[in-house]
């Protein structure tokens, strides 16, 4: 069984909304235009809509046939990148400093298709909570979402989210029991030493030399103190310091990111951070200060809810094509915090180009616009059939 045709008979819609939210991206908490574009749409399907959860949040309530009490939560993400792009598209992006690089703009409307298609047919026993979300992009959306009270309000028995894959191929699907992708935090170090002239560098606590020093022996903590059989990734994303050639700045910030499956080894990596720098300040005679934030859980796909998006895939796409990984992945996704309160699983649509997410000449093949919205349309129907009972 192929895609849904009944979602394949308005693709072509669901491709003009993904150009218009591509041609108009909004970041983290943000998004108003788009919540507000979604809002409309679930609103005009005959779908109950509530706005404002974790600021830009909006979610649908669309109740099916029967009289079951189930409930089941998809999610898509909203926000874009702080980030220029390089496409040359038609519908590019037309706001300065802000890309979907990431394929957020997908994501929503595939839940769009899927919203559209179950408020026709409503085709389930049950209740859908459509969870439109903002600020993944490291904001702490999904957490703004929880704390607003998102599972109070809108309880649900599993939750299931999806993420665009251009290094999988078209048609390919994956999935992975168990973590599968990595917590992450991020840091910001600041270096106070003494500044000088260029020419008299002994007068100075040079901060540039610090970095740079400070950078390398940071890179010896996951090869030196975590077990090598233990995924683990720090990288320092930026450094920024000094103003002219012939002066030596007195300040320095570091900033970047750390990735790991075990909490056990994110601590580990938080006290040898907070080690190091301590003793670069002993030894420079400057002050170092160390800040490290929880930015994603581990993100852990339960083995029930793995199992239903493997037998769903194989019938939306070729059953060849439905991959269960077995390396999970080093980047992040806040949704890792929403199943934390909910069973679920997150899966990857493959689409054709070779160019990566967060690169500036990312494109998302609308071709997977269909098929994204038929995985959350017959996750659905398999797990809340009409006809069923409470």
């Amino acid at each position: 069984m192929p895609t849904i045709e009944r979602i394949d008979s308005f693709a072509d819609e669901l491709t003009a909304i993904r150009r218009d939210l591509h041609a108009h991206p909004e970041i983290g908490f943000e998004e108003v235009r788009t919540s507000g574009i979604v809002a409309d749409k679930l609103t005009s399907w005959g779908i109950e809509v509530h706005r404002g959860l974790g600021g830009t949040g909006v979610v649908g309530v669309l109740k099916g046939k029967g009289n079951s009490t189930r409930k089941i939560g998809l999610r898509a993400d909203m926000d874009a990148l702080p980030m220029e792009e390089n496409t040359n598209l038609k519908w590019r992006s037309t706001i300065p400093g802000r890309f979907h690089g990431c394929g957020h703009d997908g994501h929503t409307t595939m839940l769009l298709g899927t919203a559209r298609y179950l408020a026709e047919t409503r085709n389930f026993d049950g209740t859908v909570h459509f969870i439109f979300q903002p600020a993944e992009e490291g904001l702490g959306g999904a957490r703004a979402m929880i704390k607003d009270g998102l599972f109070k309000q809108f309880p649900c028995d599993e939750v299931y989210g999806l993420h665009n894959a251009p290094d999988l191929n078209h048609g390919e699907i994956a999935i992975l029991p168990g973590p599968a992708m990595a917590a992450a935090d991020f840091f910001d170090i600041k270096i106070q030493g003494y500044g000088a002239h260029g020419a008299m560098p002994e007068r100075s606590k040079d901060a540039v030399v610090i970095a740079m020093t400070l950078g390398q022996a940071l890179q010896s903590i996951v090869s030196r103190n975590v077990d090598p059989l233990q995924a683990a990734v720090l990288s320092i994303t930026q450094i920024h310091s000094g103003s002219a050639y012939n002066v030596i700045p007195g300040d320095a910030w570091m900033c970047g990111t750390v990735r790991c499956f075990s909490e056990e080894i994110r601590a580990l990596i938080r006290k040898r951070m907070r080690e190091i720098c301590a003793g670069f300040a002993a030894a420079y005679g400057a002050e170092i200060s160390v800040e490290i934030r929880d930015g994603f859980s581990v993100l852990v796909n339960q083995e029930e809810q793995s199992r239903v998006v493997e037998e769903v895939a194989r019938t939306v796409v070729d059953p060849a094509k439905v991959i269960t990984r077995s390396t999970p992945k080093m980047g992040s996704e806040d949704f890792a915090d929403m199943m934390q309160a909910v069973p679920g699983a997150y899966f990857w649509v493959g689409h054709d180009g070779s160019v990566p997410v967060h690169n500036p000449g990312y494109v998302l093949d609308d071709k997977i616009l269909p098929i994204g919205a038929s995985m959350f349309a017959r996750i659905i129907e398999k797990r809340m059939p009409a006809g069923a009972h409470a």
